[in-house]
């Protein structure tokens, strides 16, 4: 077994079987990533570069792009992490038939309220930290002169809705200090979008404006600049899941998304946001299809589509799509193994799996028809956990043995050819990719 496995940290229990359970599930875990994370190196270092520009004040628009299963939840997930313990918040969505950018039936309100509901911090990161963050903004006016409170609200003042959203702020500032949380929580309820009707609004707030369908995405910038204002670096928003847009089957409807967009990256370019970053994942189908897909809307399109210098082997890391390259066959390997540590760990028992025999579990995964072109690592991390489950339930069972009755013909492929060193196997594993 390479060192790599064997000086593995031990993974508490308790985030051990989320990893487990997840993965083999065929979700990805929103804990405990940094244990199973591999490769990835250099997507890492381009949106980490994001961060830096965020935290100076500036805004960062990025896609995401990678089929089903290959790890584009998986990335934004490492992504999000890695953001918390920064100091930034991070507020992450599904869009789904529910939740879009842009509805006539509320669902870009939706989303917005998905978004705010997951808002998390290193302290709350499992999301809900609305009122902490607001609480900890309250806390550091405590001994400050109100005039400092204006010269720090001021610039919200200026941005759109920005008049309402602090009228807000200074709302529940005072009901803090009335200890009124009657108040307090009409204020939370107002941020996170769920007043119906302005007049459900002014009953209860005394305010006829609350946040729509068409004007959420400026309380979300309003929200970024905010956090600035209560000690963090800013705010990073993960949008996945952009193919339930492709899928819209109004064409009309499908635009008006595609638009809301096109204002997202065109405000974080031009400096009209602040402290705020966007990162969308979707598949390359909803991305780059002309007839249905972001590339539809020709605006959009114009600004995405790659140069003409970047090649297969010259990636332009800082150009706003990110397409997810391969994982190489060492890094495959290590992230099974990685696996195998968990599993061990979690149900106490000593795999007898050699390297050997999980090379060959891998030329297995690849021997299947089709492998090339639709096998993802979702289908071979559950294929492995699955492994392990029954080495792990049946002690005495053969490992080689049960490799060969279930890929015999991939490995008598694979030494026929003399595919069985490494070498060899980064061919095999060409077109695979994380």
């Amino acid at each position: 077994m390479s060192d790599t496995a064997s000086a593995a940290p031990r993974v508490p229990k308790r985030v051990a079987a989320v990893i487990l359970n997840s993965l083999k599930g065929g979700v990805v875990p929103r804990i405990g990533l940094p244990y199973i994370t591999v490769g990835r190196e250099v997507e890492i270092r381009a949106l980490l570069t994001d961060l830096s520009l965020i935290a100076d004040g500036g805004a960062s628009f990025r896609f995401l792009v990678g089929r089903y299963g290959a790890g584009k939840s998986f990335l934004l997930q490492t992504i999000r992490t890695h953001a918390m313990g920064e100091g930034f918040v991070v507020a992450d969505a599904d869009l789904s038939p529910e939740r879009r950018l842009q509805g006539g039936q509320g669902q870009g309100l939706a989303t917005y309220r998905e978004l705010i509901r997951n808002i998390s911090t290193k302290t709350r990161p499992e999301g809900g930290a609305l009122n902490l963050i607001l609480d900890r903004w309250v806390a550091s006016c405590a001994d400050v002169d109100e005039s400092v409170v204006n010269a720090q609200l001021a610039p919200l003042e200026e941005m759109v809705h920005g008049f309402d959203f602090t009228r807000m702020l200074r709302r529940y500032r005072t009901a803090v200090s009335e200890g009124d949380e009657e108040a307090m929580s009409r204020v939370t309820k107002w941020i996170r979008g769920e007043y119906r009707t302005k007049s459900e609004a002014r009953a209860e707030l005394g305010s006829s404006t609350i946040i729509s369908d068409d004007d959420w995405y400026d309380y979300v910038k309003l929200i970024a600049r905010f956090l600035v204002c209560s000690g963090y670096k800013g705010m990073l928003v993960l949008i996945d899941e952009l193919v339930n847009l492709y899928k819209i089957p109004n064409a009309i409807t499908r635009q008006y998304n595609y638009e809301k967009i096109l204002t997202m990256y065109n405000d974080t370019l031009q400096g009209k946001a602040q402290y705020l970053g966007m990162i969308m994942g979707g598949t390359p189908t909803s991305i780059e299809d002309r007839r249905r897909g972001v590339f539809s809307y020709e605006a959009l399109r114009s600004r995405l589509a790659q140069g003409r210098f970047a090649r297969e082997d010259l990636k332009d890391m800082l150009a706003p799509i990110i397409r997810l390259q391969p994982l190489t066959y060492e890094e495959l390997l290590v992230l099974i193994e990685k696996l195998m540590q968990i599993h061990a760990g979690y149900f106490g028992w000593t795999p007898t799996l050699t390297e050997n025999d999980l090379v060959d579990f891998l030329k297995i995964e690849f021997g299947r028809v089709g492998a090339d072109t639709h096998l993802t690592p979702r289908e071979v991390i559950r294929d492995f956990i699955e492994l392990l489950d029954i080495l792990c339930q049946n002690p005495d069972a053969n490992v080689a043995e049960l490799l060969q009755s279930v890929g015999g013909d991939a490995l008598a492929t694979a030494a026929a050819t003399g595919d069985t060193d490494t070498a060899g196997g980064d061919r095999n594993f060409a077109e695979f990719t994380i």
